[in-house]
């Protein structure tokens, strides 16, 4: 009996995130250990979250839209911590594809066409290695990647994992530019 409990516990405790509304881990809170398209059931804000187990992208909207925030295992006091724009974090999704190692490739074009380049690597400045900072479409071979708008890992994220992406739309992009790239991770 004592071994099914374990296991169950060590089962849920595999992914686990909490939501706050106040800054320092205070007011209600929310707890999921798994992805959720809409929170806002659940609070009205979100100020703070410590990410328990796993990694995860929360996005600005529901339904996984809108600004995307790639987190780690740690804990965020405030929004700025996790680079957000404000407040609102309306769902979340586990990444499930972390993995230890990583490959991608990048294409000038959409579908698959004009130059490439592999990338295996974090890319603190992506137009270094590439000759334009736009990407239009891109494979993921291996591993989960984040996709920043500009260098140093700023500005807009988008998450990439195991799959095809014809298209900068297809990650969520609003435009093709990528400034820099970088692998999830543990640190």
């Amino acid at each position: 009996m004592h071994h099914i409990y374990t296991l169950k516990f060590f089962h849920s405790s595999i992914f686990q995130i909490v939501f706050y509304e106040d800054k320092n881990f205070q007011g209600r809170f929310y707890e999921s250990n798994n992805d959720s398209s809409d929170l806002q059931g659940y609070l009205n804000r979100c100020n703070s979250i410590r990410v328990e187990g796993g990694f995860w992208v929360i996005y600005e909207k529901p339904n996984y839209m809108g600004y995307q925030y790639v987190l780690s295992p740690g804990e965020y006091p405030d929004y700025q911590c996790w680079l957000g724009i404000d407040d609102t974090v309306r769902s979340c999704r586990v990444i499930r594809n972390v993995g230890n190692s990583w490959r991608l490739k990048v294409w000038e074009r959409p579908n698959f066409e004009g130059q490439s380049m592999e990338v295996a690597d974090n890319m603190p400045a992506f137009h270094e290695r590439w000759h334009s900072r736009d990407v239009h479409s891109c494979k993921v071979f291996e591993g989960a990647w984040v996709f920043y708008e500009h260098p140093n890992y700023k500005g807009r994220q988008y998450l990439l994992e195991r799959g095809e992406y014809r298209r900068y739309s297809d990650w969520g992009g609003v435009q093709p530019a990528v400034g820099s790239i970088h692998r999830v991770a543990e640190h």
